[in-house]
């Protein structure tokens, strides 16, 4: 049975209440303006997947230390800096239904505040000696920032194979997923092997995860959320990508064009998802995704029983069940 994030919540629900606690302590400045705009990034924050991750991980793998809190904070405090900076790059007024830091303040107050969430998450871990946690999480920070360039570059020739598209998507979400296992494992003081295994265990689930927000964008499932967001953004995903591997030379040739030249258009834009669902390009992309989702299911399964491992599992489930 399918459960939702309180319920799977459950076996940490006293130590996520800590760390929310304890995360705004960390955001806290001396400056009023700096002090009004985190709270308010605080106040609009999402389903908090990152930071369970990070804990349910620590579970399993030994137990919840003082650490895995500092190391949840540093995922949260990077992670919200990079999505600070994307907004300003992408001149988006929104993000997750409400306006977002440059849209209010401008750019200048958006990107010093992302240069101050960058900072304080580096000073929490140098502070503490954590610095096995900051060498992992910044990691991750430069895979994602590699594979936002690399979708930019191979975007633009519209030249993206199935292989290129796995490199980018495990670089620009399943890395900051794999960091995150990686911090739950590292703070319950796992050893170097069992560190890697989670790791893996989140890239996995990472990999099934953008694939599931690939299929949103073809209206599976999706509530409330415009379909063919990715191909007007000249986005190549998996689903377009298998059909036209597996199209004639003609149809390649016509797709191609309607992405290239006529991407603001409404009806090119349903004609190519059209063209996708009628190619088999969703049930393949969903075969994957299914492919992913059960190799993490099998790194996970060689943990001993515990209600964390039970809730991680639901966790992972959830993220490839989820509706938006």
């Amino acid at each position: 049975m399918k459960q939702d994030l309180t319920q799977i919540q459950a076996p940490i629900a006293t130590e996520m209440a800590d760390f929310e606690k304890k995360f705004r302590a960390f955001m806290k400045s001396k400056v009023k303006l700096l002090d009004h705009i985190t709270s308010y990034i605080v106040k609009r924050k999402g389903k908090q997947m990152r930071p369970m991750f990070v804990f349910l991980t620590a579970g399993v793998s030994g137990g919840i230390t003082e650490s895995t809190y500092r190391g949840a904070a540093l995922i949260e405090l990077l992670h919200t800096a990079t999505l600070v900076h994307d907004d300003v790059v992408d001149d988006a007024n929104y993000r997750r239904g409400f306006f977002s830091v440059n849209a209010l303040w401008k750019n200048k107050i958006a990107v010093l505040v992302g240069d101050y969430l960058l900072s304080r998450g580096l000073l929490l871990s140098v502070d503490n000696g954590d610095f096995d946690l900051l060498r992992i999480v910044s990691h991750a920070v430069r895979e994602m920032s590699e594979g936002e360039l690399l979708q930019i570059a191979k975007s633009r020739n519209l030249d993206i194979t199935e292989e290129v598209y796995y490199t980018i998507i495990r670089q620009k979400t399943a890395s900051l997923i794999a960091s995150c296992c990686s911090v739950g494992a590292a703070t319950a003081q796992g050893d170097e092997a069992l560190i890697e295994k989670m790791r893996l265990f989140g890239e996995k689930v990472g990999m099934a995860f953008q694939i599931k927000d690939d299929l949103f964008d073809y209206g599976q499932d999706v509530v409330g959320k415009p379909v063919g967001i990715d191909i007007k953004e000249k986005k190549l995903t998996l689903p377009l990508i298998y059909s036209l591997n597996n199209a004639s030379w003609l149809d390649k040739k016509r797709i191609i064009y309607l992405i290239r030249n006529k991407n603001e258009d409404k009806k090119a834009v349903n004609e190519v998802i059209s063209f996708v669902k009628e190619s088999g390009g969703l049930a393949y992309s969903e075969t994957i995704m299914n492919n992913f989702y059960q190799e993490a299911m099998d790194i996970l399964n060689e943990m001993p029983p515990s209600d964390y491992k039970s809730s991680l599992a639901a966790l992972v489930t959830y993220t490839i069940e989820r509706k938006k």
